[in-house]
């Protein structure tokens, strides 16, 4: 069965620097002409990151769309032509007071494929050593916390994990690496 929608036109709605946000019109399989709504995003990169000690290193940051602190992974989203890897290992310094030489692709995904393009960059970084500061974006107010094998159990079982990428990394984690 053919499932592809092919676009028709495209009309701007909102453009920023950050985000797209268009009106399509898009020819059904069947002939049929829809509307969506899409948002085009530039990609992110996010990492699994933990220490030798094997403990997971988290942020706790304020997401004012979720009106509500969050439990996350450090991730943020590329800029124009970088290299997701690079972004990876940027976010880890700038989110947390960590730092790793290099950084391992463990996955691609989707962050909301009905209405949004954005596609997140999962990466593994192992045996991270700390720095001597934070090196946040202006608008960022972080706090990293760092959590065992068997406290990630424990919070994932209690529901305290909000955010999709980190639900995937730490499921990941959980499920393909030896304790």
């Amino acid at each position: 069965m053919n499932l592809t929608e092919t676009p028709i036109s495209s009309t701007p709605i909102d453009h920023s620097s950050f985000l797209k946000i268009n009106r399509d019109q898009v020819r059904l399989p069947n002939g049929n002409v829809h509307t969506r709504i899409v948002v085009r995003h530039p990609g992110a990169a996010c990492v699994l990151a933990t220490t030798p000690d094997n403990r997971v290193v988290l942020v706790r940051q304020w997401r004012y769309a979720a009106n509500q602190a969050t439990l996350e992974i450090p991730a943020g989203k590329l800029d124009e032509g970088e290299d997701p890897a690079v972004c990876a290992l940027r976010e880890l310094g700038e989110e947390t007071p960590y730092t790793a030489e290099r950084v391992e692709k463990i996955l691609d995904f989707f962050s909301a494929p009905g209405f949004c393009d954005e596609v997140l960059h999962l990466y593994r970084a192992r045996n991270i050593t700390p720095t001597s500061s934070l090196q946040p974006d202006e608008d960022e107010l972080v706090e990293t916390e760092l959590y065992s094998r068997a406290q990630i159990r424990s919070l994932l079982a209690e529901g305290a994990f909000k955010d999709g990428k980190t639900l995937i990394a730490l499921q990941y984690w959980l499920l393909n690496e030896a304790e």
